[in-house]
């Protein structure tokens, strides 16, 4: 058999992309609710409904009542981001066979978890603040430059985690000297 027929028949490690990106959306999500929704209380789930554009009813979050809705919301939004975190784990560790300690320490892994915060950060900053409008990062007279911000983050996290995982060397995840056709 020739250097190219061996090559050819040899299956690519499996990769961290899909538990990197999974693990960044959830701890993204994390993140956005402890620091904008419980730190600074910038926002809740629903804080913007009165303007919202699908309809919601309003909660206003400066009564008890309103307040309750939407921190029931911000824990249906905490419960995905956990269930997220949890999944990638899972992914991981599927994925992961031998020296499981040096994974947490390769550049393709943490590149995947900032592009996986950034895309949450995308698909949350489009879909809620700008398509549903329920809530914005910071209400008020800029929330519009405040959603932007957000997006521009998102962007700028997505790229720098690109950047990052293609800086890292490759990791194979399953021991070596393991055959092609015993890895499934």
């Amino acid at each position: 058999m020739t250097n190219t027929a061996q090559s050819s028949s040899v299956v690519a490690p499996a990769s961290l992309r899909l538990p990197g990106i999974v693990l960044g959306v959830g701890l993204g999500g994390f993140i956005d609710g402890i620091l904008l929704h419980q730190l600074l209380q910038w926002h809740h789930m629903l804080t913007s409904t009165n303007t919202d554009n699908i309809g919601v009813r309003y909660y206003d979050p400066a009564t008890v009542s309103g307040l309750e809705m939407n921190t029931v919301w911000d824990g249906v939004f905490h419960t995905v981001c956990w269930l997220s975190v949890l999944l990638g784990m899972a992914i991981l560790y599927s994925r992961v066979t031998h020296d499981r300690r040096s994974v947490w320490t390769s550049r393709g892994l943490w590149g995947w978890i900032l592009a996986g915060w950034g895309l949450f950060n995308l698909v949350e900053g489009v879909l809620d603040h700008h398509i549903l409008g329920i809530h914005h990062v910071h209400g008020g007279a800029y929330q519009l430059w405040w959603d932007i911000g957000f997006l521009i983050v998102g962007a700028l996290l997505f790229a720098g985690g690109y950047l990052l995982q293609r800086s890292g060397r490759p990791y194979d995840p399953a021991p070596a000297g393991r055959s092609a056709e015993g890895r499934g």
